[in-house]
């Protein structure tokens, strides 16, 4: 490190040499002055040695102390590439406030038909939570957004918001699925009264949040998403932000109610799966949480899964190594199509797998309704903190079809105070 000069040292210098410029002018032609004239001029260098610290006594005191802070702060700024001279410019102090914030969005997928459906929940969403917030929205559709669509959700919406269309690649079937197959599958599957068993397109849609809504380019300045789909109700106040918890608490997904599944749409999910996790067991963490999708140690499959309708999820889980592996495994299994797997049973099976257990979190203070369940907080402190509005009788959580009862005793979770009430003889 150089040797620096502080401004103080030389605005001293320079009054000094004024000083000196004028006795000698003063005092030039008066001989019986001169030892006045040395003396001023030896004090004025003692000062000027003793202000730089050239003086053999090292100089003590506040004045040392305020050039010692000029020193290390002018050292600092210099590290940081700061001028010390100039403040932050607004544009810079934008820009720093920008990359503290969670990059974060709501992504929907919906038809333009669902318009009013998805005017509802937007506003229970601003109200309740992105009024306070802002983040962005991106919408996602197999065919273009009509202009009356786009016009009304911008409206609506206190972010940015985007839209998008799925590439037909991702909305069809791949070359290895036998269409014919497909479609008897779908006849049988309607016959029998399944749910959704007789529908082409809501496999397409399974599949699709399955394994590529996360690959849309919309999302790739994401690394959070929350999933809204329409006509759902938000039943309380949500005055934090969910996805900075989520990021500063070390979770990577988030649900609000879990369910069993139904065993006619998935025979062969967990026999696929299996083989997948034989080919692959590097990918399954030893602190996972499979206990709460197996009650007998991997053998089977429980039917307990999250319900996707609602997720506040890291995008760079479904991103990663091992849940590509795996969906692609399943998507060459061809399940989609010859049965019915959805992707709440996919997601929840490789987060329960690939994800240590405590970076999976269940949001017990947001009250969600998306028909016909609700969760509705039953903790009274929770309920009116949030400013709830919804009936805690029809909390869903430890109700018989509900997996939460099996989520807070495989992670030895204390259930709210009123929870037995739920249980039926």
């Amino acid at each position: 490190m150089g040797f620096r000069v502080s401004k103080r040292i030389i605005r001293f210098s320079a009054l000094a040499g004024l000083v000196l410029l004028w006795l000698g002018l003063t005092f030039v032609k008066h001989e019986g002055t001169t030892s006045v004239n040395h003396y001023i001029v030896d004090s004025v260098k003692t000062g000027i040695a003793s202000v730089a610290g050239i003086q053999e006594d090292k100089v003590e005191g506040e004045a040392a102390k305020e050039e010692e802070k000029e020193r290390l702060d002018a050292e600092h700024a210099a590290e940081q590439g700061i001028s010390q001279e100039d403040p932050m410019s607004e544009e810079a102090r934008k820009l720093l406030e920008d990359n503290s914030k969670v990059r974060a969005t709501f992504v929907t997928l919906v038809r333009n038909s669902e318009l009013a459906q998805m005017s509802n929940s937007i506003r229970q969403v601003e109200d309740r939570f992105n009024s306070k917030f802002h983040y962005p929205w991106v919408f996602l559709n197999d065919e273009p957004f009509t202009e009356e669509f786009k016009s009304v959700v911008k409206e609506l919406i206190s972010g940015d918001v985007e839209f998008g269309i799925i590439p037909e690649e991702h909305w069809s079937y791949p070359d290895w699925i036998n269409q014919e197959k497909a479609a008897a599958a779908r006849e049988q599957m309607a016959k029998d009264n399944i749910i959704y068993g007789g529908s082409e397109s809501y496999r397409h849609m399974c599949r699709y949040e399955s394994g590529f809504f996360w690959r849309h380019p919309l999302l790739d300045n994401y690394d959070w998403y929350w999933r809204v789909e329409p006509d759902i109700k938000l039943h309380c106040d949500i005055d934090y932000d969910v996805f900075q918890w989520m990021r500063d608490n070390d979770k990577e997904y988030g649900f609000t109610i879990s369910i069993h599944e139904y065993k006619e749409t998935i025979p062969t999910l967990w026999k696929t799966t299996k083989e997948f996790i034989k080919e692959h067991p590097e990918y399954v963490d030893k602190n996972n949480m499979r206990a709460f999708i197996s009650d007998d140690k991997g053998k089977s499959y429980n039917l307990c899964h999250f319900w996707s309708n609602f997720e506040i999820a890291s995008l760079n889980f479904w991103r990663s190594e091992a849940y590509r592996a795996y969906f692609d495994h399943l998507d060459h299994a061809g399940g989609f199509f010859y049965e019915r797997w959805g992707d709440a049973p996919v997601h929840s099976i490789a987060a329960a797998l690939f994800l240590p257990k405590d970076k999976i979190h269940y949001f017990e203070d947001i009250g969600y309704f998306h028909n016909p369940f609700n969760n509705c907080p039953i903790d009274s402190e929770v309920y009116e903190k949030g400013k709830c509005n919804c009936n805690q009788d029809y909390d869903f959580t430890f109700q018989g079809y509900s997996c939460g009862n099996k989520y807070f005793e495989v992670n030895k979770m204390t259930k709210p105070d009123g929870w037995e009430r739920f249980i039926r003889t």
